[in-house]
């Protein structure tokens, strides 16, 4: 259910209208219940600071978790973007998330995860797994939460900014000092980590390292920090997974795919408004680099299903086939753009997405059927794996029974969960998670949209 309207974060009425204007359009009570739980959450819940001035800064946290994810928090405010021309003071919450992350990153292009800035004068988060760590370069955890490299946090960080700008036609943030120091930095990070780990018998030095006393192998990374060695492909290299777990290969295909996708979007900004034609030119140059890369080296041949995304590669031949619920995942190439639905490579990989037989983390249950992640271990799947299945399909039972099986994955909460079991309604992980609940929100418009009367 929504919090009490004094507990309310940030009130909108143009989000209220909204609301009830899809709702009439839905015709199943439960689902009008939950849309209307989902939809608003995290406006409702996770702004913990927003400081309506000029120029305007939010701080969005992801729920349970009292920090802003560059992912997640972009993905949280999606589903706003089509009001955003109508109600200037939603523009200014969503303009001033851009300002954040641009601050966030030209502070620490490396963090994943940032903890709210001393002038909100909100008590920083203690993160209790961010201890025993050498991490380069080293972070100061006042202003970090966690620096787990993610190539997916460039891609979020350009993504809410070109879609700003598409929404609302403003563009005046990309004047900011800030901002443009923080593109610089992440082109310069993004040109180094596509270099090989070896060059004429050398070691490279490594950009970035990561290594945590644990027992658990998804919390650290390979080769003391650094990650397994790669050969030139044009992708990037990133140390962890949008699930915050490491990668086993560091060329993560999907997150790859994103960040070609976002490239080619920042490069198509730049263009129209015809600015700063240095970064356009390098967005562009690193957005062929990295879709070639993927095309050579991310398409593999499975016994089964022919032609398929591999999850994680090297460039060696090592090939990881999988998929994490996370996105970016291969399961949501074309919900980002990367491919059509149709693509003859990706129909193949779906087909191993979605099968116990050829994915290891796609788990199926009397409860829900779907993918989950090592991050929450086996037999939970995340309903967020659900929604981007029923965004990337075009057959409408499909859809339905996307639909259905999140209606009743909420044990009866009311929001989405993170990950639920595939045997049993009363297990789940984290009851307040934002994008979660922006995703299915975003999910039951598309789906009322394509199919009228679907719920």
């Amino acid at each position: 259910m929504r919090p009490a309207l004094a507990c309310r974060t940030f009130q909108n009425p143009t989000i209220e209208h909204a609301i009830r204007d899809v709702s009439s359009a839905i015709k199943d009570p439960d689902w009008q219940q939950l849309f209307a739980n989902t939809f608003p959450n995290t406006l409702d819940t996770t702004v913990a600071w927003h400081n309506g001035s000029t120029p305007p800064y939010t701080f969005l946290i992801t729920g349970d978790i009292t920090a802003q994810w560059i992912r997640d928090s972009t993905n949280q405010v999606l589903p706003y973007l089509p009001y955003l021309t109508i109600d200037s003071k939603l523009a200014q919450l969503v303009l001033g998330l851009v300002n954040m992350q641009a601050e966030e990153l030209n502070a620490y292009p490396f963090g994943n995860a940032f903890q709210p800035p001393l002038r909100s004068r909100l008590t920083p988060a203690e993160n209790g797994i961010a201890v025993d760590l050498r991490v380069q370069p080293p972070f100061n955890n006042q202003t970090v939460f966690e620096a787990k490299f993610e190539i997916d946090s460039f891609a979020s960080f350009f993504q809410l900014a070109s879609a700003y700008w598409r929404s609302t036609g403003e563009y005046q943030f990309i004047y900011s000092q800030t901002w443009v120091e923080a593109v610089d930095k992440i082109l310069d990070i993004i040109r180094i980590l596509q270099q090989p780990t070896y060059t004429n018998n050398k070691v490279n030095r490594s950009l970035v390292s990561y290594v945590r006393k644990t027992t658990e192998a998804k919390e650290t990374q390979f080769a003391g920090g650094p990650g397994n060695p790669v050969k030139y492909t044009g992708m990037v290299r990133t140390l962890f997974r949008p699930s915050d777990d490491a990668t086993m290969f560091p060329f993560l295909v999907p997150a790859n795919a994103f960040l070609c996708v976002e490239l080619e979007n920042l490069r198509d900004m730049l263009d129209t408004l015809r600015v700063f034609s240095e970064i356009r030119d390098k967005a562009a140059e690193l957005a062929v680099q990295i879709r070639n890369g993927i095309q050579k080296y991310g398409i593999v041949k499975h016994p089964d299903h022919g032609q398929v995304f591999a999850y994680e590669v090297d460039g060696y031949g090592s090939q990881l086939l999988a998929d994490d619920a996370n996105v970016p995942s291969l399961l949501s190439l074309p919900y980002l753009g990367f491919v059509n639905a149709t693509h003859p490579v990706y129909k193949n990989t779906r087909k191993m997405l979605l099968s116990t037989d050829s994915n290891p983390w796609y788990f199926e249950g009397p409860y829900i059927r779907g993918i989950g992640s090592p991050h929450t271990g086996y037999l939970k799947t995340w309903p967020m794996s659900v929604a981007i299945r029923g965004m990337t399909s075009d057959n409408s039972d499909e859809v339905k029974e996307c639909l259905d099986m999140l209606k009743a994955s909420t044990s009866g909460l009311g929001l989405i969960h993170e990950s639920v079991s595939v045997n049993s309604g009363s297990e789940y992980t984290r009851s307040w998670f934002a994008w979660g609940n922006s995703l299915v929100s975003q999910f039951v418009i598309d789906a009322i949209t394509r199919f009228p009367g679907i719920i």
